[in-house]
């Protein structure tokens, strides 16, 4: 499987690494919030393991931004925090588990296992579906019709935000959170990922289902269907 490890504490990063690579587990790491935040949402892990206090963002604002990217990786927060107020507080923003520190590696691994297995029972068959759009959650796989689409990492994430939102629209704002955080470049990188999945998604057939909403966003919807309210909570 799979890790990231979002934490500022270089021994016990490297403590992590040597036990998990030793069970042939993968890991990568992040020493402050933004970072962790960029790789969580444009990589794909089995799990993460978060620490609550970090530097240039807290853990707890990271798990809060990844679920409002669209984002279900399982998530455990590791943390000295262990009163039940902080608990509490964890898994209202989203964490799957919350173990507090000191810990004991077996457990650390059984308890990602566990999140892990319960993760890949709720994704099974689970697949978007707009038209003749598919993007399969399980595999990452995107089909149209009988064609299959490569798409980059960021725009498979626009993809997948913009079908879980469809019909309704999501605003530029709200998308370009998700890809960069809180520092989207000065150039309007937006524009040309979505050029991008155009090409892949719209351009070779006749049907287009990726539409924009001048000075709003854009949105995913079957053809001929009228516009719909715009996704913009979090944008």
């Amino acid at each position: 499987m799979r890790f990231l490890v979002i934490e500022d504490n270089q021994r016990l990063v490297a403590n992590l690494f040597e036990y998990f690579e030793s069970r042939d587990h993968i890991l990568d790491a992040a020493p402050d919030g933004i970072t962790g935040l960029g790789l969580a949402i444009g990589q794909t892990f089995d799990a993460i393991i978060l620490d609550w206090m970090l530097p240039r963002m807290d853990g707890r604002e990271v798990l809060d931004r990844l679920r409002t990217s669209g984002s279900d990786v399982p998530v455990l927060m590791l943390t000295a925090r262990d009163a039940l107020p902080d608990k509490i507080a964890g898994f209202r923003a989203g964490a799957d588990d919350y173990l507090t520190k000191p810990f004991e590696l077996p457990e650390l691994e059984v308890r990602l296992e566990a999140l892990v297995t319960r993760a890949r029972g709720r994704s099974r068959d689970k697949v978007l579906e707009i038209a003749d759009l598919k993007l399969d959650l399980r595999t990452l796989e995107v089909t149209r019709g009988d064609h299959s689409l490569h798409l980059y990492p960021a725009c498979r994430k626009l993809l997948e935000m913009l079908m879980r939102a469809s019909p309704a629209a999501v605003t530029r704002e709200r998308l370009e959170e998700a890809i960069w955080g809180d520092a989207p470049p000065d150039s309007d990188m937006l524009r040309s990922h979505i050029y991008e999945l155009r090409r892949s998604v719209d351009a070779p057939f006749p049907d287009k289902l990726i539409h924009t909403l001048p000075r709003v966003g854009y949105r995913i919807a079957e053809p001929r269907m009228p516009a719909a309210a715009v996704d913009g909570s979090d944008g």
